[in-house]
């Protein structure tokens, strides 16, 4: 395994400056993760600030009770140990539960979150427990349902789950029959090749599906069978016991709701002074929060002194929502501007991991932690990677192709156009185009004369004229298509190489699935990830294999 840094746009001017040009930014960040005493201030106002947060032992017994369900690894209940006592701290991140846990960044994701609270720990010489956040309270179904797998036949597949009922419900809380798993494993066992890790791999999935009822759980039992001996904790947003711990939480975000609601604005203005465009919507009048109603989870507003949803369904004064919380915790929960909150009221946060887009909008954030008395934590990107195989490097070689030829999609295409123009013996390009000119050249004052001896010899010599350069064009497409198959081993090489690399128009780890490169290389690949330096600006590396 090679390991070589290449740059890749984050494509969010914010996040590449938080790292780039931290001064840029300093009024919308708390802390510059890439100075050391920003750790150090953290560490102390976790310190100080222990009281604000809800109680460790109930919190750990609550994430014990998750993990050993999912999770039950000897290293995490060392963690959660840990975790227990006052001054350890934690490093977080999280991502929502997809179909095979979803795409490669996820996995990413805990990986960066594992190396950096090692990393903290040690050069902070205190515990720092790593922690997933599952964000299993969002209700948008077709983000997690599906994943895709490049086939053997060099097609990006969508592999999607199926869910029995149409209600917007969280999707920890959406339950899925046995058919639904087995279905959605029957496809992935079909376009995998056979490999000698595959039997294994599609063992552990479905027994992780056969034991869960919600995308939720199996998403837990995959990443705990990876990620556990790391000691890395789950948890779900979605848990009910965490639930009613946040009640004081979510109490203070309704009463000071409207002063939540000015700090993002305010912060959205200050975003859009300094040159940026604010990546979350910071709406009048919102409250950040949502409800669960009648099998909905509804987006809440403030309207005429009540809080209500966009089509009416529910309209709550404030004290009404209050005691709806006392009675009914399970239906509230936060949205991605109260959540960052919420996890900082929960957590000893040293540093969030984060996607580029995540550090973009928590730069609408930071007002809104010192309004509830709290600090925004260290940002840590995320690690960013693309796995590069040893054929596609061969082929890459064999075609003078380099990473920067491959990320520009137009410069790709025209390298290959260039390419397959140099295998083309006869000059096809060149020769047809001889071949119409000749034609026009000859033809043109032909139909110019023959206007003079009767004006619709005009008309029908041009549209005559247009039909005969239309079947030079229709053989010279037809001669293109013979040199393509002629050639189709190159061009499938070409092909390969962008469906790889950058599948849909999109980096690698936004589309492709984990379970793709465990079947080729065996779980032994996630501890070659976890062993590449820690990376705290997150800096995007190409892994040769």
């Amino acid at each position: 395994m090679n390991i070589v840094q290449e740059p890749l746009k984050a494509g969010q001017p914010l996040a590449e400056a938080l790292i780039q040009d931290f001064s840029k930014v300093s009024g919308l960040y708390e802390y510059n993760p890439a100075e050391e005493k920003s750790w150090s201030d953290r560490l102390a106002w976790l310190d100080q600030s222990d009281r604000l947060r809800v109680d460790r032992k109930e919190l750990v017994n609550q994430l014990r009770e998750y993990n050993l369900k999912h999770n039950p690894h000897d290293a995490v209940s060392g963690h959660l140990d840990q975790l227990e006592r006052p001054g350890t701290a934690v490093i977080v991140g999280g991502q929502q539960s997809g179909l095979f846990t979803g795409p490669l960044l996820v996995i990413y994701k805990a990986i960066t979150i594992i190396k950096a609270a090692k990393e903290a720990s040690t050069k902070l010489n205190r515990p720092v427990v790593p922690v997933f956040w599952i964000a299993g309270e969002d209700h948008d179904w077709d983000e997690v349902n599906h994943t895709y797998v490049l086939s053997q036949d060099l097609q990006v597949t969508r592999i999607r789950i199926a869910q029995g009922h149409d209600q917007r419900l969280p999707v920890s809380w959406t339950e899925l029959d046995a058919e639904a798993w087995e279905q959605a494993a029957a496809e992935l066992e079909q376009l995998l090749p056979q490999t000698e890790f595959k039997s294994g791999l599609m063992e552990l999935y479905r027994e992780a599906a056969a034991s869960s009822s919600t995308l939720t759980d199996c998403f837990a039992k995959l990443m705990g069978s990876w990620f556990g001996k790391y000691g890395l904790i789950l948890l779900d947003s979605a848990d009910p016991g965490l639930r009613r711990l946040e009640i004081p939480v979510f109490e203070e975000m309704i009463a000071r709701n409207d002063e939540l609601e000015e700090a993002y604005r305010h912060a959205a203005d200050d975003i859009l002074q300094l040159g940026f465009s604010a990546q979350a919507d910071a709406r009048e009048h919102a409250a950040n929060l949502f409800y669960i109603h009648e099998g909905e989870r509804l987006l809440l507003f403030k309207q005429d002194g009540k809080f209500c949803d966009r089509k009416a369904k529910v309209a709550l004064t404030k004290e009404e929502l209050l005691e709806e919380l006392r009675q009914h915790p399970d239906r509230f929960s936060n949205n991605v501007l109260t959540r960052p909150l919420m996890q900082d009221s929960l957590l000893p946060v040293l540093g969030a991991v984060l996607g580029s887009g995540e550090i973009a909008y928590w730069g609408l954030t930071r007002q809104a932690f010192r309004r509830l008395d709290l600090q925004m934590p260290i940002l840590l990107p995320r690690e960013s990677f693309t796995v590069l195989e040893g054929t596609l490097h061969k082929h890459m070689d064999k075609y003078a192709l380099s990473w920067e030829d491959v990320a520009d999609r137009d410069v790709f295409q025209a390298k290959r156009e260039a390419w397959l123009a140099g295998q083309d013996a006869l000059n096809l390009g060149e020769r047809f185009g001889e071949i119409k000119s000749a034609f026009t050249g000859m033809y043109d004052p032909l139909i110019e004369q023959l206007g003079g001896i009767q004006n619709g010899l005009t008309k029908l010599g041009n549209a005559n004229r247009d039909k005969i350069i239309d079947q030079i064009e229709y053989l010279y497409g037809k001669a293109k298509d013979a040199l393509e198959k002629t050639n189709e081993a190159g061009l499938r090489h070409f092909d390969r190489i962008e469906l790889s690399l950058f599948p849909m128009g999109k980096p690698q780890e936004r589309v492709y699935n984990i379970f793709y490169y465990m079947n080729r290389y065996g779980e032994a690949w996630i501890d070659g990830l976890t062993g590449i330096p820690y990376d705290v600006t997150g800096t995007h590396r190409i892994i040769y294999l």
